[in-house]
């Protein structure tokens, strides 16, 4: 029997616990005032398999971290990272610990999970962004009182964009990893044709309008988006700032100065979006109040300016970015979003349709099962190629599909090929966003 110590109602409910038969714990940083482990769950003990780079890596994270904030608000923090396929995928955030849940192989097949990799900096954000400075509406007295998202472009879309950017500074993921994230990114809210009827602030109510129910046409009723489009604004506001300072100030002193405030306390500080916009104007003086909320409230294209002035452009290319294809291996997919407007399961199923592209017009929707391609039995690699001989030939690519028990085939007078997305360097511009991924 282990008996616990009393402690107020809020600590207890933030203090989760992992626990397995397989169980390691990794110190990344000692220091008795505030140590940082990792403390690793998995299905079978050979997945713990932690190489030496990996590790420092992890620690790299906390480094970085501190260099970016200046402070931390907590006396300890415990990442719990399940290495499972039996638990499911989780990242949750609290102010001392984190739960997260990813692949089984997330050490043992490192590269091929770099889409992983930016998880633990994601959620390690979360204990200055989200927990210690917290959203004015997100903070309540007590857990009757409902809770309201208005800032959840800050709370969520500020983490997500330092979640990539510490994961490279770190080397958890290269850069190149990082830019071929991006760029997937980029090409996802391109062609987010829900831009033309929701603006990005409305997304932050839809975890109380959804439910996080599965969407049947997510880039038209849009889902969380501010998630990744706030990277996206958040990417903008830092080379903006860089580009009107000339280089000299940038988002990591917006980081110092608003998350890093209160030295070790970790009693939350709340914001609201004056305090925002303050602590920005106090790095770089600009309407950012005006420059905000044009991207906030606007039905417009999505906010990729940061690509550009961080020295970069977004294209498409016949072969995907290894970042890309070991993403569809790791979900089982074959991706053709940015081709024939879908994205399709190992066994055929469709598992995303893009409103208004090219499967879309052809009336397939999610859940449509995809029989066989130009005569042949689906697979991935016999659509991919399909796709390639439609280019060279001209002829049209006609899959046989079936929804419930009704049979039809399809025919797709596509001729553009393989597209998938990457950013490529312009040599016209200064390349800062190679600057913000460097370490610190």
């Amino acid at each position: 029997m282990t008996t616990f110590k009393q402690l107020p109602l809020e600590t207890l409910v933030d203090s989760p616990m992992f626990a397995g038969r397989y169980f390691q714990r990794f110190e990344l940083d000692s220091n008795p005032a505030a140590p940082v482990r990792l403390n690793v769950v998995a299905d079978r003990a050979e997945l713990i398999d932690v190489k030496p780079d990996q590790l420092e890596a992890h620690r790299e994270l906390v480094r970085q971290a501190y260099k970016l904030y200046g402070s931390h608000h907590y006396d300890h923090y415990d990442f719990l990272l399940a290495l499972t396929d039996r638990m499911g995928g989780i990242g949750l955030e609290h102010h001392r610990s984190s739960e997260d849940g990813t692949v089984p192989t997330y050490f043992t097949a490192w590269e091929r999970n770099a889409d992983q990799h930016d998880l633990l900096a994601h959620e390690y954000t979360h204990s200055w962004n989200g927990k210690f400075r917290r959203p004015a509406d997100l903070w309540t007295p007590n857990y009757n009182v409902p809770m309201r998202g208005s800032l959840l472009w800050v709370y969520e879309g500020q983490t997500e964009y330092w979640g990539y950017v510490l994961a490279a500074r770190s080397g958890l993921l290269t850069r190149q990893q990082t830019l071929d994230a991006l760029g997937s990114v980029a090409a996802t809210y391109e062609h987010r044709i829900g831009h033309q009827w929701r603006a990005l602030q409305d997304t932050t109510n839809d975890p109380i309008a959804a439910l996080r129910r599965p969407l049947a046409w997510r880039s038209w009723e849009r889902s969380e988006d501010y998630y990744y489009e706030g990277l996206l604004i958040w990417l903008d506001v830092d080379t903006l700032i860089r580009e009107k300072s000339g280089d000299r100030k940038s988002l990591d002193d917006f980081a110092a100065a608003f998350f890093g405030v209160g030295g070790t306390s970790y009693v939350p500080m709340t914001y609201t979006f004056e305090d925002v916009v303050r602590a920005l104007n106090a790095v770089q003086p600009y309407d950012w109040a005006s420059f905000l909320r044009a991207r906030l409230d606007s039905r417009g294209p999505a906010p990729l300016d940061g690509v550009s002035r961080g020295g970069y452009k977004l294209t498409y290319r016949d072969t995907p970015t290894d970042y890309f294809r070991n993403s569809e291996i790791r979900r089982r997919v074959s991706d053709m979003m940015f081709s024939l407007g879908f994205v399709v399961s190992d066994d055929g199923r469709l598992t995303e349709v893009l409103w208004d592209g090219l499967a879309f017009k052809n009336s397939l929707t999610l859940g449509t099962q995809v029989i066989s391609v130009n005569g042949a039995a689906y697979s991935g690699d016999r659509l991919r190629e399909a796709v390639r001989d439609a280019q060279k030939t001209g002829m049209p690519i006609e899959l046989s599909v079936k929804n419930g028990d009704r049979y039809r085939t399809v025919s797709f007078n596509y001729r553009d090929g393989l597209r998938y997305p990457r950013l490529e360097r312009d040599p016209g511009k200064p390349a800062r966003l190679d600057q913000i991924l460097e370490s610190r």
